[in-house]
């Protein structure tokens, strides 16, 4: 009886071994959080069907290039497995461009279909897509300006590397800070961030 559930256990693992490799390379590729237990288990079911729905069209492009070209073996457990990893991990990198490039929710935008991007967050778009200067407002009432090498994935965890780093003084005079390559800041100590128009220094002058 035990035997029987372990061969079970095995034999869903294996079914849904694609769907997870699917899986782990688009949350490895984009910035998305990985979610709950019981809801990778459903995404790693729909990634399955989708990858098991591409195999029924590969055996059979395979079967026509054997029958009329060349065969290059038999098509048996072991060339479906082979197969449907290689389609997991090429339909997970599909996946995570479409996302990362904003592929998808663009025209599903121009459509009227949805308001939404296809990135994690509002706070992730806007770095992503406004490449510009920043100034981050301290929340002990400093400001400092640069240029956003790197920022957390979420408002309150993380860090911001800022090069080109500048304080921005009372006056609104700039103290620049040439001697450093930049500064790291923790984002839970950011209260929040302002965008410069240009991609330049501005200031009061």
């Amino acid at each position: 009886m035990a035997e029987g559930i372990s061969g079970n256990i095995i034999d869903l693992i294996v079914f849904l071994l694609p769907g997870f490799v699917c899986a782990w390379v688009f949350y490895g590729l984009t910035s998305h959080p990985k979610p709950h237990q019981f809801e990778r288990i459903i995404q790693a079911l729909i990634f399955t069907f989708i990858v098991r729905a591409n195999l029924i069209g590969a055996e059979w492009l395979f079967a026509a290039i054997g029958d009329s070209l060349f065969s290059i073996g038999q098509w048996d457990d072991s060339a479906e497995a082979v197969v449907s990893l290689v389609m997991a991990l090429v339909l997970g990198a599909i996946f995570a461009y479409l996302v990362n490039a904003d592929v998808l929710h663009r025209y599903l935008r121009k459509l009227k279909l949805t308001t939404r991007t296809s990135h994690p967050s509002e706070w992730f778009y806007v770095f992503s897509e406004k490449v510009t200067f920043v100034i981050l407002n301290l929340k002990d009432g400093r400001r400092l300006y640069g240029w956003p090498k790197e920022w957390p994935l979420e408002p309150d965890k993380g860090q911001f590397y800022i090069m080109l780093p500048a304080w921005i003084l009372e006056d609104g005079s700039q103290l620049d800070l040439p001697e450093l390559d930049g500064v790291l800041i923790r984002a839970d100590d950011v209260k929040w961030v302002e965008f410069l128009r240009f991609e330049e220094k501005t200031n009061d002058e």
